[in-house]
């Protein structure tokens, strides 16, 4: 990836739930963590991966507030590394309110990483303040050509510099420019001559030619979106699109690729659009999907066609969630990866030799500890848990003791099993494995996994 932009959920104790309709996806904007370790545990294994897929010439923005801030920093420079650190950006995202017995708290914070010294640096710029424009730029041609005075003379002594120019004589210092430069801007008109011969020139900068203001790290020209605002979707975290243009300028070229891992609405995809990036989106939830490609062929004019897609002249949705009846007859592989990765766990790349084990499960609370290509793309401290699958109609005891094997191979005291349904022995011969062995294995239907109810024994 060439830029990658997130926008996570904050930490902020704040429930999403009104937005969407379907009761399933509400857990998915739940922004309720147990605690702030829970959060950045929650957020290290994706940044991990994120910084990965970062090309060395890339740039990483992560987007929240106060409610972890300082922590998310701490976990970027472990990740990144804190030498790659650019800027904190503040965005102010509201106006004044009226907290009683603190300050108002009224911005958002965007941390600016890159991936290596080389990255893509395309300079911004603001417009100028009215006061500053009317204190600076005083004089006014009769075209109507706004103009600030500048310096025509060098700030140190050179003397290879000191000539005469249209019978003004050298400033003490020598001139600023070369002849053949004083004499260009002279039929550019841009060189104010004082009536008094013993004065001297000064350069005229015109205000219309000035690209105004480098932009700063507290950005408070973009305003929040507003109830009636024509872009507005009715998401609740909805940024809005000269935020994400802003970056996306700033971070990337024409035809680069733009990467949003938690894209929501699709703010960060519609500006990569309009501004002629290749981008990938990736969102929790179905419905916000739905959303997403419905703004895109609305908004952006752009089919959801995979033909069109393939020439890049359309975009695709991929991996919504399967039926029951889809992932019966789905290729075993393909079913196993499905299984894995809606538990939220790491799938095995090869599909035979995988020794009883499909995949794996790493707690919140892993740590990566060493990279390279000997480690693998993934590699924690010793804590994780085996995920086996079945694409049965009942898994029986035969697959049980099989499990059991491998978890006792791997010292695992806790594993999970998925298949459609489980037979009686598959069940008691769980329980004997806990009793015999103090080893747990959790037993999780695909209908459990397709309706969300498998929380609690997760955890």
């Amino acid at each position: 990836m060439d830029l990658i932009y997130i926008d996570p959920p904050f930490n902020s104790n704040r429930n999403y739930e009104v937005f969407w309709g379907e009761t399933k996806e509400k857990r998915s904007f739940e922004d309720r963590h147990e605690s702030t370790q829970a959060y950045i545990e929650f957020m290290r294994p994706r940044c991990v991966e994120l910084a990965r897929v970062l090309k060395k010439t890339g740039s990483f923005y992560y987007h929240c507030d106060w409610h972890a801030s300082h922590y998310v920093k701490v976990m970027l420079d472990q990740i990144i590394g804190e030498n790659q650190f650019q800027n904190e950006i503040i965005w102010k995202r509201t106006s004044a309110r009226s907290d009683s017995n603190r300050y108002n708290t009224i911005h958002d914070t965007i941390f600016f990483y890159t991936k290596s010294e080389r990255y893509t640096w395309n300079k911004q710029y603001e417009p100028y303040d009215p006061h500053y424009i009317e204190e600076f730029y005083t004089h006014v041609d009769p075209d109507g050509r706004r103009w600030k005075r500048g310096d025509l003379t060098s700030p140190n002594p050179r003397p290879n510099m000191m000539y005469e120019f249209k019978g003004y004589p050298s400033p003490s210092k020598g001139w600023r420019f070369t002849r053949e430069r004083l004499e260009q801007l002279d039929r550019e008109g841009k060189i104010h001559y004082p009536k008094d011969p013993n004065g001297v020139p000064r350069l005229k900068s015109y205000l219309d030619e000035m690209p105004g203001v480098p932009l700063q790290t507290v950005w408070t020209d973009i305003r929040p979106l507003h109830n009636l605002a024509a872009e507005r979707l009715g998401y609740p975290t909805q940024k809005p699109l000269p935020l994400l243009e802003r970056i996306i300028k700033s971070s990337s070229n024409e035809n680069d690729i733009v990467l949003d891992a938690f894209c929501g609405c699709g703010t960060a995809l519609v500006a990569a659009q309009g501004l002629g990036r290749q981008w990938i989106g990736i969102d929790i939830s179905p419905t916000a999907c739905r959303v997403m490609a419905k703004r895109l062929r609305d908004v952006c004019r752009l089919p959801e066609d995979e033909k069109l897609w393939r020439v890049g002249r359309g975009f695709v949705v991929r991996d919504l969630p399967w039926s029951e009846k889809q992932l019966r007859v789905i290729p075993p592989f393909e079913f196993e990866n499905w299984a894995v990765i809606a538990l939220g766990g790491i799938p095995n790349k090869a599909q035979v030799g995988d020794m009883g084990i499909d995949g794996r499960i790493y707690p919140v609370s892993s740590m990566p500890t060493t990279s390279g290509k000997s480690a693998g793309e993934l590699d924690f401290m010793d804590a994780w848990y085996p995920v086996q699958v079945k694409q049965k109609d009942k898994a029986g005891r035969p697959d049980i003791d099989m499990f059991e094997a491998a978890m006792l191979r791997e010292k695992r005291t806790k594993g999970f099993f998925v298949s459609f349904e489980f037979s009686s022995d598959a069940l008691r011969e769980i329980d004997a494995f806990f009793r015999r062995e103090h080893r747990t294995i959790i037993p999780l239907t695909v209908r459990q996994i397709l309706d969300e109810n498998i929380a609690m024994k997760l955890a």
